[in-house]
């Protein structure tokens, strides 16, 4: 059967890697597609939907209120902008011309990444703490929370946090010294599910932004996010993300996420614009939500862990050496790793590659690459990827005896 993608001249990959941006994301359920689909067939006021969506979130997250956004990126630009401008109006307008106000992002230097470039949109100086002595190999220690403390001035909007197994300090310590001085935490946690209860972790150990992505384990939309935490923050960030293009005294939100007194009047479009999210994409992430709070961890491991062993099942017994199948750390979901014998990274480099030149394309995790292990993930698999992937290594692995070299 032809297929969208082949119909517009798009070849289809097997996505072996993961529910990565580049490889367009995860798969939706059919229960997601179908509520994205019966969206589009009706209109409805943008804030009455985010204002039901951040009662939703609040009761899956913990949270005071949340938002749903076009992504986790997204989300660390409202967030930013959120804390910089808190609900003046004159200030959301005056984006990204952060003079004069609290314009001073503080982050831990081990945290830094490309991804912060979203923060930095919204008109802030980076200020970084912290010397990461233990991946330097200098040391052990990496950033303090007193050194956090110590940095925070008049012209601090929010203190950075970039959640995973590896940061520090602890984020319960950085909470404390933030709130100590009544500055914000802002806690990027894109990939930190699963497991399921880090959608209430973070907030529970004292977060007052939390952004997630929607499009990853949640299998929600490939452009949709979640920003939850205090409810005047998530205001902000909401009326800087919505249409304004309506008068003052006719706009009537609905009780819940916006205190319509508590604003001297609605902002121009702000800063979050260009981060549009649509009613198909709202009401996706919410079906997707509560189907992922609700669902079973364990079915769910068991399930990938099926398509792994019916993959190692598929290989020829003389490569299965090569093969294990392990939980990654820090997450719900089992992995095949291929090893070649010697851990010869240039060789599971061309073995990645070959796999991806195929056809159709076989896209793997590189993150061990380095090591010689290619990772195969089985979150974005079809129920019939597993054995094409087999036959594919099967073939490969015959061909070049330096990708299987066990001695």
């Amino acid at each position: 059967m032809t297929n969208i993608y082949e119909k517009i001249g798009v070849p289809t990959i097997i996505n072996a890697k993961g529910p990565a941006t580049r490889l367009s994301g995860g798969l939706m359920t059919e229960e997601v597609s179908k509520a994205m689909q019966e969206a589009t067939q009706h209109c409805v006021d943008m804030t009455e939907l985010q204002t039901r969506a951040s009662e939703i979130i609040s009761e899956i997250t913990g949270a005071e209120a949340g938002c749903v956004t076009s992504g986790a990126a997204a989300g660390l630009l409202l967030g930013t902008a959120a804390c910089v401008a808190g609900l003046d109006s004159t200030k959301m307008n005056r984006l990204p011309d952060t003079s004069g106000m609290r314009n001073e992002v503080i982050v831990v230097r081990s945290q830094r990444n490309f991804y912060d470039h979203a923060v930095r949109t919204v008109g802030v100086k980076m200020v970084e703490v912290g010397l990461p002595d233990r991946y330097s190999g200098a040391g052990v220690r990496d950033a303090e929370a007193w050194e956090i403390a110590d940095a925070i001035n008049e012209n601090t909007a929010c203190v950075f946090y970039v959640a995973n197994s590896k940061s520090r300090p602890a984020l319960h310590d950085v909470t404390e010294a933030a709130h100590a001085a009544n500055i914000p935490v802002l806690v990027d946690a894109a990939a930190q599910i699963p497991p399921v209860d880090n959608l209430k972790r973070f907030i529970r150990e004292g977060a007052d932004l939390v952004t997630f992505s929607g499009g990853k384990s949640i299998q929600g939309p490939q452009g949709s996010g979640i920003l939850c935490g205090r409810r005047d923050l998530v205001a902000s960030a909401a009326l800087q993300n919505l249409d304004q293009d309506i008068f003052f005294d006719q706009w009537q939100p609905p009780p819940g996420l916006f205190d319509k007194s508590s604003l001297k009047g609605l902002p121009q479009h702000g800063i979050g614009r260009a981060c549009k999210v649509g009613k198909e994409q709202v009401v996706g992430l919410l079906v997707a939500l509560k189907m992922f709070a609700e669902g079973s961890a364990e079915g769910q491991y068991q399930k990938y862990l099926k398509m792994l062993e019916n993959l190692f099942g598929n290989l020829n017994p003389k490569f299965q050496s090569l093969v294990e199948i392990v939980r990654t750390p820090g997450s719900e979901e089992p992995v095949l790793q291929l090893r070649n014998g010697k851990l010869d990274p240039d060789a599971a480099f061309a073995l990645m590659l070959r796999l991806e030149q195929g056809q159709p394309g076989i896209h793997c995790d590189p993150s061990r690459i380095d090591e010689g292990i290619v990772i195969i993930s089985a979150s974005c698999l079809k129920p019939e990827d597993p054995e094409t992937i087999a036959v594919r290594l099967n073939e490969l692995l015959a061909h070049d005896l330096r990708l299987s070299d066990t001695a």
